[in-house]
């Protein structure tokens, strides 16, 4: 059983302290005790840190960025894209050089809940699964799960401690199914990939090929050939939240590249993401970025 004290900001690897790091939402001081979420964004820096006991993983929301690791030569020096996550293992000193400011969202997952999952998921003994530290270029489905801990950082409607456990183990399910070498319960073994489940895989090709359209989940069924109740069955599972919200983050997402890459007039971008007007961008924006997207793209610009 874990802990049931909350998650401190003072628990994590001190990254949050470097002065560069501007932190924007923060789970610290909540009842969260599973999970831990900060939102920030850090400039460039180097350093070694103390070990953790807990899982760390960083999202990289904007790049590509070079990072490279001073602990670990497996690693190296990576350029790592937008989206790519590093994973760092528990129990272990590292040392990171960051070549660039980043916006990030580090999530730490209590080992406790990995071994908790671990238990339903594998065979042997859940103490002896492991993660090893790396930097995952593409993984959709972890992604989605950093994001909505993020989301729920930023909205505190959103940000119950019953959210963040159930999070945590989605993600503490993620990690052992793809990342480690642990043989699955049932003969499988963890495949190492990060992909997503073919008819999850086929839905969210079809959200992103007809995001300007207004999507329901009927459509998403029809495409994939499956029944309503099944898609949003699979999108808890693998993606910890329901299909809409899934959605509105695939928008939002193509929002902030549109801003940060073209000159095309906010109007025309909410069309182009599907959003109903331009103040239905506005305030979605707003809610999962705390800013507007014309401060957005200023502060991209400047």
């Amino acid at each position: 059983m874990h802990a049931q004290r909350p998650f401190s900001i003072e628990e994590t690897h001190g990254m949050l302290a470097q002065p560069g790091a501007r932190i924007k939402a923060c789970s610290d001081g909540r009842d969260w005790t599973s999970l831990f979420t900060s939102v920030q964004r850090e400039m460039p820096f180097q350093g070694v840190f103390q070990s953790s006991r807990d899982h760390l993983l960083v999202l990289h929301r904007d790049g590509p960025v070079q990072v490279e690791s001073l602990c670990d030569r497996r690693i190296g020096r990576r350029m790592v894209p937008a989206g790519g996550i590093h994973l760092i293992a528990p129990g272990v000193d590292f040392g990171i050089e960051l070549g660039g400011m980043i916006e990030t969202v580090h999530v730490y997952v209590r080992r406790s809940i990995i071994e908790e999952v671990a238990l339903e998921m594998v065979d042997g003994d859940p103490a002896r699964v492991e993660i090893p530290s790396s930097i995952v270029e593409s993984d959709k489905a972890l992604h989605a799960l950093i994001d909505a801990s993020a989301y729920a950082v930023e909205d505190e409607s959103l940000g119950s401690a019953m959210f963040a456990d159930y999070l945590s183990r989605t993600i503490a399910a993620q990690l052992i199914r793809s990342y480690s070498k642990a043989k699955l319960k049932g003969g499988g073994r963890s495949s190492a990939s990060g992909s997503l489940s073919p008819t999850l895989s086929e839905a969210v090709d079809f959200m992103t090929a007809n995001i300007d359209s207004g999507i329901n989940l009927t459509d998403i069924a029809r495409a994939t050939n499956r029944s309503p109740s099944h898609i949003a069955r699979i999108f808890r599972t693998e993606l910890g939240m329901p299909p809409h919200r899934y959605l509105i983050t695939m928008r939002i997402e193509k929002a902030r590249r549109l801003l940060e890459k073209t000159s095309v007039s906010i109007a025309e971008i909410a069309y182009e993401c599907g959003f109903a007007h331009q103040e239905h961008l506005t305030r979605l924006f707003h809610r999962h970025c705390g800013t507007t997207p014309a401060a957005y793209r200023r502060s991209k610009r400047n």
